[in-house]
């Protein structure tokens, strides 16, 4: 790990950007064999890219390959896929729309949130929360039931569960970061007004 007088590099072609630049790559392939209902090749792209996500950011952290632009691609590689996943099964309708747009609209507006940011040229780092954990590894884990089943009224109750936890937890998530934003964006802008 880097110790506080050491900068992260802002770019560099190692083994973590490599495997998140190859994971956005895999979210094409993945829209393509889930829209040709090949549930089976999708769960497996799906698998592949979330264990390449576990490996990217455990090379970088103990191997001290962290960089800026894996800081920057990470979380938009893990958005891709999320995003693409439940937009093409609300479209299949092997998912509740609701679940689609109640996900897509967290998303809608943390990205609003980055850009208010901008706007008031404030930085920020964000550290994703245990609500936020939580959150991803329930809609991971949801994509991947339904995949693996994806008949509407197979294994209903576990997916009925996944389904109302992954609501839950999306919204609370949504919520925690609309607080954590509007918090410190008070602090930065109150912090600019002093004299």
């Amino acid at each position: 790990m880097p110790t506080p007088d050491q900068k992260i590099p802002r770019f560099s072609i190692n083994i973590p950007n490599t495997l998140t630049i190859l994971r956005i790559l895999l979210a094409p392939a993945f829209v393509i064999v889930l829209l040709r209902h090949q549930y089976l090749y999708a769960l497996i792209i799906f698998a592949v890219a979330g264990i390449s996500d576990g490996l990217d950011g455990f090379i970088a952290k103990h191997y001290n390959q962290r960089t800026v632009l894996g800081a920057f691609l990470d979380p938009i590689a893990d958005k891709v896929l999320i995003l693409s996943a439940y937009i093409c099964m609300a479209f299949l309708q092997i998912v509740p729309n609701w679940i689609a747009v109640i996900i897509i609209s967290r998303d809608i507006i943390i990205a609003l949130g980055v850009a208010v940011f901008g706007i008031f040229n404030v930085r920020f780092q964000v550290k994703p929360s245990l609500i936020s954990k939580i959150t991803t590894c329930l809609q991971i884990a949801t994509v991947m039931v339904v995949l693996f089943d994806p008949a509407p009224h197979a294994i209903a109750m576990v997916k009925s569960i996944l389904y109302w936890a992954t609501a839950g937890f999306t919204v609370l998530s949504g919520l925690h970061y609309i607080y954590s934003g509007v918090s410190m964006l008070q602090e930065a802008l109150g912090q600019d007004e002093r004299p």
